[in-house]
This record gives C-alpha cells, structure tokens and sequence, in this order.
C-alpha cells in the first residue's frame, strides 16, 4: 500500500486561494490502482499510479466544491497505519 499526501487549492471566499492537505492511500486492485481519501470518504482510480493520484486529487477538488470544507477539523490528525495478522482456514 503506497500512502501519499495530497495539496488542494480551494477558494472559499473567491478572493484568496487556500491550501489543505488531505491524506491518501492507493493500492493495486487487479487492473486499476484505486485512491482512497479517508478524511472525506472519496474514492477514485487510475489505470497508472499517476493516473490514481491526478484523479483523486480532481475528486477531492469536486467534493469540496460541493460540500465546502466548513465541517471538516481545522487540522488533519497524524495517521497511524499498521498491519494486523489474521489467522484463517
């Protein structure tokens, strides 16, 4: 699993742009990499890692262009990721 950190410019008030920064995971599943974004629950794919990263980037710029960021945490907490043994039959 490869975790990035995404930049977005939004423009709340039209007059000055801001900056956020959104956390992001992409993973390999089957033929597509798929992109999670777990603080706002917006998924996208791309067929390259590349493409995986541009078009959850583009999701999250539409989701806050929907929804704004006014209900969102001023800050981002710091993730913990970790893997978990399962045992099965």
């Amino acid at each position: 699993m490869k975790l990035n950190y995404i930049k977005i410019k939004y423009n709340p008030t039209q007059l000055e742009a801001n900056m956020r920064t959104f956390l992001i995971s992409i993973q390999k599943e089957e033929k597509f990499f798929v992109a999670r974004c777990p603080e706002l629950g917006v998924t996208s794919q791309g067929e390259s890692l590349e493409d995986a990263q541009a078009n959850i980037k583009e999701a999250i710029e539409l989701y806050i262009e929907s929804f704004g960021t006014e209900n969102l945490a001023s800050e981002m907490s710091r993730p913990y990721w970790t893997t978990v043994e399962v045992a099965h039959a």
